[in-house]
C-alpha cells in the first residue's frame, strides 16, 4: 500500500490518538473512525424523515391506485 504524509496540528494528533489503543497506528485509528463515520451517514440517511410518507397514507394511496 502506498503511503502519504499529512500535516496535523499537535492538538488534532492528540485527539485522534485518544481513539486508539496502545501501540495502534494512526492508519488503523483513522480507518476505524472513517468506517464509523460511513455507518453514521448511512444511519442518518435511512432514518431521515425527508421524503417520508406515513404507512397509513401509503396504504390509502395504494388502495386508491389498485382497488381490491
Amino acid at each position: 500500500m502506498e503511503t502519504s504524509t499529512i500535516q496535523l496540528s499537535k492538538e488534532i494528533k492528540y485527539k485522534i490518538s485518544s481513539f486508539g489503543l496502545k501501540g495502534e497506528s494512526f492508519d488503523t485509528i483513522i480507518r476505524r473512525i472513517y468506517s464509523l463515520a460511513i455507518k453514521e451517514q448511512l444511519r442518518e440517511f435511512l432514518m431521515s424523515e425527508e421524503g417520508f410518507v406515513p404507512i397509513e397514507e401509503a396504504i390509502k394511496e395504494a388502495d386508491k391506485k389498485w382497488p381490491k
